[in-house]
């Protein structure tokens, strides 16, 4: 894809999730939402930023990816406490997670089959249900 499409594809992108197009925020979405489905860290996405001579704080880019998440862009996967992981494919799948090598590989949704679930409390609902398959 051509760089000017790829600016184009993104601004639109982040104009019809309700975000302003700031500078950080195009820079961050033409590095993750070119099209390909990926699961990044906030740490690999910053190591891309720089290496693309991009000048952003690893906080701008946690921010980001939350933002990027709240607006529908991206998933947060919370693998274990303090280590998350932003999925670029926001359809509905499930993951192995690797252990031994720290990475996510996507399961199709209609993969994995719950017989049950338990009714949520109260008047909440379900809003969605995330398996996370840990293997070695």
């Amino acid at each position: 894809m051509s760089t000017n499409r790829t600016y184009t594809a993104v601004l639109e992108k982040l104009k019809a999730a309700g975000l302003r197009p700031t500078k950080q925020r195009l820079a961050l979405a033409r590095l993750l939402l070119d099209g390909t489905d990926r699961h990044v860290t906030a740490e690999e996405l910053h190591r891309e930023a720089q290496a693309a001579a991009l000048p952003v704080s690893l906080a701008t880019v946690y921010n980001t990816l939350h933002q990027f998440t709240q607006a529908g862009l991206l998933r947060e996967l919370v693998v274990d406490s303090g280590r998350s992981y932003f999925d670029t494919n926001v359809s509905h799948h499930h993951h192995f997670f690797y252990e031994d090598g720290g990475h996510l590989q996507d399961i199709p949704g209609d993969a994995v089959q719950i017989a049950r679930l338990p009714e949520p409390p109260g008047d909440a609902s379900i809003a969605r249900v995330d398996v996370i398959i840990r293997v070695r």
